[in-house]
């Protein structure tokens, strides 16, 4: 299979800027910056064990995406026709793309990953990059949640406000899919979460990781923490959109007409 089809199975798009998060017109920075956040998202380290095999995966298409967008000639063949040399320099299949990583990029740690993470949530980009999601999923909360950078289920609460201001301030569209949703998939979706979690956990117990050192425990313990924020978010919900037989309730997210 060929990297656009590989994208779009990975990633929903066949379009190379669109899968690193970037403009067709952005800079060769700009579309190194785009990379780098990109593969932050599914870099292999950041995974839990079972999931390592298919981060792995996404990491290497990410790579291959960059390594066609960042070479001049690539990428004005691919801007002209849509295609993309598979047997050129840019993919050949023995290049180990996590070294082609670290050349770019400094070694990646926890606590880097730590520092990006407070220094981009509640950021502009941040919130830029969730009204975009919003807008290319056209409201659907599952892929949303796991398209924007650095959120896990116990973010929802958050991701939510940040998306019904957005509605009301008339930035975006009020979608069905988001204004509509039912508790039933926002319930699912909570327990999927935490049965990814608890599996997680398992996994780390029984490959002995250390709490201090070890990435996946401390991700873990940071959902952990936040679950109480997520089940308070939902009574919320139920509160406030179980009385089907009522009418006139306030609902904030409904101001500005559905798509």
């Amino acid at each position: 299979m060929g990297l656009l089809r590989d994208c779009e199975a990975a990633f929903g798009s066949t379009d190379l800027y669109r899968v690193l998060g970037v403009r067709r017109e952005a800079s060769a920075q700009e579309i190194r910056r785009g990379y780098h956040r990109a593969s932050l998202r599914v870099h292999p380290d950041r995974a839990e064990p079972d999931a390592k095999e298919e981060a792995t995966r996404r990491f290497q298409i990410l790579g291959k995406a960059y390594a066609v967008l960042s070479d001049a000639e690539q990428r004005a063949v691919y801007d002209e026709e849509g295609t993309v040399d598979e047997e050129g320099e840019a993919l050949r299949g023995e290049r180990d793309w996590q070294e082609y990583w670290r050349l770019l990029f400094k070694k990646i740690t926890v606590k880097d990953i730590e520092d990006f993470e407070k220094s981009y949530k509640d950021s502009e980009e941040e919130l830029a990059d969730i009204k975009a999601a919003y807008m290319d999923f056209e409201g659907d909360m599952d892929r949303i949640m796991d398209s924007v950078l650095c959120v896990d289920y116990t973010d929802e609460p958050r991701i939510r406000k940040i998306i019904e201001k957005a509605i009301d301030d008339g930035e975006v569209p009020a979608y069905k899919c988001f204004v509509k949703e039912s508790k039933q998939k926002r319930t699912a979706r909570k327990r999927r979460a935490e049965k990814e979690a608890r599996e997680a956990e398992k996994t780390k117990e029984e490959l002995g990781l250390g709490d201090e050192d070890d990435l996946k425990a401390l991700i873990q313990r940071r959902k952990e923490d936040r679950k109480k924020e997520m089940d308070d978010f939902l009574s919320q919900l139920e509160a406030k959109y179980g009385n089907k037989g009522k009418k006139g309730g306030k609902k904030t997210t409904a101001k500005k007409g559905k798509k």
